[in-house]
């Protein structure tokens, strides 16, 4: 039998990553005539426009053009939900680092110089800037209505349960910081068409606006994405102004134009994970056992609405996490700020929504005294209860492997001695100290936008056997295009080397939604194997015909069709049925079963099941300097069965490292709304003031397992998604490093994140 799904296959592109001749968008070798774009960026966070001097502008050596927001022919427009977010300023300066104008230029370094004249050609009344949620939730302004996700009665609850206590808890955002930023190239061709490379997460979504700002109907524009340098979101909407700038720009001057931001101005006019405040109100039980909670969530919204409403409804729907909450009340607001405006960021909301509980859950450990994975066993959901158990949105908890897969790795890490082990260090260690935490995770895969839960797929047999595979996903280093050449090598019985996949491409695939929320393989995957198949039955139907076979005495297995007693190469098969006209090529689509969602109520069954996992990890905090050091850390993951293992953890590890990232290290500063020039700055704009992870960041024992367990539901191959639900993991580190706090200060510390040193001091001495 041909077995290739489940093998720990390299990624289909390894070979030139690592050779360095993996192209991408910027590589596209330019066109004869080629210009190039920049864009003059806001110099205030908040005001009145009240001119740019756009001919001082166009004088510049090598301009040949410049425009302004009044120029686009359609809608001056980028938002992928609410039209509020406008491709260019008008009016309104609502950020600081806003795009007001576009220069077109001969060269880049041309564009880039004139469109630095920004602070010198915009004309601007400033107005107050709000910068913080909190200040901005005061103040009423939000992007979109507040949100209810209530079940029971929580206020009874509370008062009659005999403990309780509140938390306040500021948790900050993330920046993208993917390795290949921005990134443009639009090229008009012939009778009004245009064709956009674009390193993009969503291609439909670019089609459409670019195709709304060039008020031209969508099939005039053609957006193609081979790769991406990464994307974690911030290419899911964001990518549209960039796309859209580029457009109007080869458009007006029927020329080429590449439009490639510089890493600072990615920063300055990008939005990432969006920054939450939380206020909670808990009531339980002697055993840590949550009788009822209320909860407030505010998230940063920015100055525009993008998608944080879904954000936010994700956000409330993990707040649960792996808990089950008998009455509880949240309330979800977002707020407009006067900042990038955030957007999808690997887990969309979901890990602001669970790291919540989980503050919680150590809150209430230390309150009792007791061990914080006690607590968090005793409020963990059962499955078997009758009436089953359900999320607060209404969702019944099914296939629920949390209890095994936490005793597996309590046992695997040792968790109990390493605990005493770290007390007797503490106990005898007055500057350094050491923390311990095991968290676990529930996260629900698909979107929660029901109708974008969809997907389809073309696959091609050439006349030698090769095959090509085009679906809608976008590969930014996933393995995306990996997993599906491996399905559909699976279901037509051939090697790896004999499939291909091509450019993301919307000639080819229509109306896909976005490589996001998890779902790249489980819907392109489905897809792609729905068209292999439907080409498989074709192809065996004809050679049960031709050699007088049933149909169930035709097989293909390792590269050759099995016909009864006799073996002939699959190139041969392909050949004759070409030769008998037979079609050799199918497309395949697939819809997931069994989703519903009230949007109003925020309740239904928005997600087609569960990914699990947990992690431990101990970490090492100097007192004096409030710096720490990860020793350990042990992560076992539900991926279901894998369909890659290397790959998956791969992405297991990755989403890890980034996720301690956010928590530790990242840390994002505006300069405060003060009045003076820099009011309102991104102080943290470049690799110099933003600290991401490095090697010597990861932990020095790090040990990554896969709970390999089939998915329960009809999932590809029985897998389980694994892009986005691994980063909740390192929740371990941040609530390890509050344990060592804690046992420097004998009691609850106040430690927001991310954990840096400087927030590890302040906690340590409040």
């Amino acid at each position: 039998m041909n077995i290739v799904v489940g093998k720990p296959l390299p990624h289909e592109s390894a070979h030139l990553h690592v050779q360095g001749s993996a192209p991408y968008t910027d590589d596209i070798p330019e066109r004869v005539g080629t210009l190039h774009a920049a864009l003059g960026l806001s110099p205030v966070a908040h005001g009145r426009l009240l001119g740019v001097d756009v001919e001082r502008v166009r004088a510049q050596p090598g301009v040949v053009d410049v425009f302004t927001g009044t120029d686009f022919p359609g809608r001056n427009d980028c938002g992928p939900l609410i039209q509020d977010d406008p491709i260019l300023a008008i009016d309104t300066l609502r950020y600081r680092g806003q795009p007001v104008f576009a220069v077109v230029a001969r060269t880049r370094a041309q564009a880039r110089r004139a469109a630095a004249l920004a602070r010198e050609v915009i004309q601007a009344e400033p107005l107050t800037a709000i910068l913080h949620q909190r200040e901005a939730h005061a103040a009423g302004q939000h992007v979109i209505a507040p949100m209810q996700l209530c079940r029971g009665d929580a206020d009874q609850a509370l008062a009659n349960a005999p403990q309780r206590l509140q938390l306040a808890f500021e948790l900050g955002g993330q920046e993208q910081f993917y390795l290949e930023g921005q990134i443009s190239y639009a090229l008009p061709e012939e009778d009004g068409g245009l064709t956009l490379h674009c390193s993009t997460q969503h291609p439909s979504e670019m089609q459409h606006l670019v195709a709304h700002a060039l008020h031209r109907p969508n099939h005039a524009v053609r957006v193609l994405c081979r790769r991406m340098g990464g994307g974690f979101g911030g290419k899911e909407s964001q990518s549209a102004l960039f796309a859209c700038v580029a457009a109007l720009g080869a458009v007006r001057n029927r020329a080429p134009v590449k439009l490639r931001l510089d890493r600072d101005d990615d920063f300055l006019i990008t939005g990432r994970r969006h920054g939450f405040s939380f206020d909670i109100d808990a009531g339980f039980d002697e055993a840590g056992r949550i009788q009822g909670v209320r909860a407030t969530l505010i998230s940063n919204a920015g100055h525009s609405a993008d998608l944080s409403g879904p954000v936010l409804t994700r956000a409330l729907c993990h707040f649960d996490n792996a808990y089950w909450l008998p009455h509880v009340a949240l309330s979800g607001f977002a707020a407009r700020t006067n900042t990038q405006s955030n957007t999808a960021f690997r887990g969309f909301g979901g890990p602001q929504g669970a790291l919540a509980v989980e503050m919680l859950m150590d809150a209430i450990a230390r309150r009792l005294k007791l061990d914080p994975l006690a607590v968090r066993r005793a409020n963990l959901y059962q499955e078997g209860q009758t009436p089953p158990q359900t999320t607060p949105y209404g969702q019944t908890i099914e296939d629920f492997c949390l209890p095994d897969l936490m005793a597996r790795l309590e046992a695997s890490s040792d968790y109990a001695a390493r605990r005493a082990a770290v007390a007797a260090f503490n106990a005898s260690s007055p500057v350094l100290k050491k923390g311990l935490a095991l968290t676990p995770l529930k996260f629900g895969i698909s979107f929660n936008v029901v109708h974008l839960n969809q997907a389809g797929a073309l696959v091609h047999v050439y006349t030698d056997g090769s095959v090509l595979v085009n679906h809608g996903g976008t590969e930014m280093g996933q393995g995306l295009n990996t997993k599906v050449a491996q399905v559909v090598a699976q279901e037509l019985g051939l090697p790896l080397a004999a499939v291909r996949c091509s450019a993301t491409d919307t000639e080819k695939i229509a109306n896909t939604s976005a490589t996001a929320a998890s779902t790249g393989a489980d819907l392109n995957g489905k897809a792609a194997q729905a068209a292999a198949r439907s080409l498989r039955d074709r192809l065996s139907a004809f050679a049960a015909q031709a050699y007088g076979l049933a149909p169930d005495g035709v097989r293909f297995e390792a590269g050759e069709v099995v016909l009864g007693s006799q073996r002939i190469a699959w190139e041969e098969l392909v050949r004759q049925a070409y030769h008998a006209r037979v079609q050799l090529w199918s497309e395949g689509f697939y819809a997931t079963p069994g989703l519903s969602w009230d949007r109003a109520k925020l309740q239904g069954r928005p997600f087609y099941y569960f990914a699990h996992g947990a992690a431990v990890a101990e970490v090492l905090v100097d007192t004096l300097t409030g710096e720490h050091r990860v020793l350990r850390a042990d992560a076992l993951h539900d991926v279901g069965q894998s369909l890659n293992p290397a790959i998956d953890i791969g992405q297991v590890e990755g989403a890890f490292i980034q996720g301690m990232g956010w928590l530790t290290s990242e840390e994002l500063v505006w300069h405060p709304a003060d009045g003076s020039p820099k009011a309102g700055l991104l102080v943290t704009h470049a690799p110099s003031t933003y600290k991401i992870p490095t090697a010597n960041d990861c932990p020095a024992d790090f040990r990554v397992a896969l709970f390999d367990r089939p998915n329960a539901k009809d999932s590809i191959h029985r897998s389980k998604a694994v892009g986005e639900p691994p980063l909740l993991l390192p929740f371990a580190v941040f609530l390890a490093i509050k344990d060592a706090v804690a046992a420097a200060t004998g009691g609850e510390p106040t430690l927001m994140a991310p954990a840096t040193p400087e927030a590890v001091l302040k906690a340590l001495h409040t």
